[in-house]
């Protein structure tokens, strides 16, 4: 960054000796560095103003100082909790309960007299909803060895093709433990401990490693169908990318997803070389969704913006420069979302007028914005 000069007061004094034009032209100097600075000045203030909440910037980046959580959705007077028409997930009773426990009536609550041998006139039942004690079930296999009558050698029956060491775990503890480490994202060590807590059988770490490795060959297959599909079949794709940590050394997840598939693809790259590699972005027939990262612009393909990064934007501009259009647009993008969802429930689409009024309102304000903000003006010669 080029550092700002400022005239010292013996200049100062030089140029008012010199006359009026000199003069003129330190003051047009000190203007020019001023604009200079008030410039770098805003730039800072918008960097530190900016938060996950309101611009493109991972929540990790926030710190200590994160910014109370506010929902970009109107406010709505419906009540917490189910709403009307909702089908709800209250507890029932069960017709046939695994098991039965009788609470024997010993005696009269009022007289006291014995009621041992008094047949019950009716029972009232509460039922209780839990979790059996669960342990590890250990299971042997033994292969019969036999001497042939005939020839004197010996045979022996085969073991399933699983089972190929003296002792080891089986598909499913496995399947759990994958999926506790993967899906839910429990490191190493406590997935060890939920183990030993759950079913008195901790893992060891290189247990739960190789399981994955296991798990992640068998879907090798279905993770390449995913892909091929998100490329040739799907009309609109979401694109997306965040760090994460990998040995240490920051990585790139990147993901390309609908409402039923999601492909994952872990890189040291974020742009256009991680984006090559992983495939789907270069041969991709449908449309592109994302958040306007630089790279993804360079694939020639049908490109949309994501919303809920507008919606940030917009929520910045309402913080830093309110100027009344943000706030009108920022509710109307939320409105077109929760027209679209509602109208998923009984129609295919929006209804043509709906699209004409939405196009219609989202013109103006986009007019207001530019004539509050004109593009600056191109240099002669200038690309467009």
């Amino acid at each position: 960054m080029t550092p700002i000069n400022f005239p010292t007061e013996d200049e100062i004094r030089h140029a008012y000796h010199q006359g009026e034009e000199a003069v003129v032209a330190l003051f047009r100097e000190m203007i020019l560095n001023m604009h200079i600075l008030a410039e770098r000045v805003q730039k800072l203030e918008d960097h530190i103003a900016k938060n996950s909440g309101n611009s493109g910037k991972p929540p990790s980046s926030d710190g200590l100082s994160k910014p109370a959580p506010k929902s970009l959705r109107k406010r709505h007077r419906k009540k917490s909790g189910g709403q009307p028409g909702h089908k709800g997930r209250t507890l029932k009773a069960v017709a046939h309960p695994d098991r039965v426990v009788v609470h024997r009536l010993k005696e009269c609550s009022h007289c006291h007299k014995t009621l041992k041998d008094v047949k019950a006139s009716r029972l009232e039942k509460r039922q209780v909803f839990d979790l059996p004690v669960v342990k590890v079930e250990v299971t042997e296999h033994q292969a019969e060895i036999k001497r042939c009558p005939r020839c004197s050698e010996e045979s022996k029956a085969a073991f399933p093709e699983s089972i190929n060491q003296p002792v080891q775990y089986g598909p499913l503890i496995k399947a759990q433990a994958v999926y506790f480490s993967q899906y839910q994202l429990l490191p190493l060590e406590r997935t060890s401990e939920l183990f030993a807590d759950l079913y008195g059988q901790p893992l060891a770490e290189g247990t739960i490693v190789s399981a994955c490795k296991d798990v992640a060959e068998q879907v090798t297959p279905v993770i390449e169908a995913i892909k091929d599909h998100l490329i040739e079949e799907e009309r609109v794709v979401h694109f997306d990318e965040t760090g994460l940590r990998v040995d240490g050394k920051l990585h790139w997840l990147h993901t390309a997803s609908t409402g039923r598939l999601t492909h994952y693809a872990v890189h040291r790259k974020r742009g256009t070389k991680a984006m090559d590699a992983i495939g789907i972005l270069p041969h991709l027939k449908g449309r592109a969704v994302h958040d306007d990262w630089a790279s993804y612009w360079k694939y020639d393909v049908d490109h949309a913006s994501c919303n809920a990064h507008h919606l940030r934007g917009l929520k910045f501009l309402q913080e830093r420069y309110p100027q009344g259009w943000e706030g009108e647009l920022a509710d109307l993008l939320v409105e077109i979302k929760e027209a679209v969802e509602i109208a998923r429930a009984t129609q295919p689409c929006l209804s043509a007028q709906q699209v004409s009024d939405f196009e219609r309102r989202y013109d103006r304000l986009i007019k207001q914005g530019l004539q509050a903000n004109p593009p600056p003006k191109r240099a002669e010669g200038q690309p467009r």
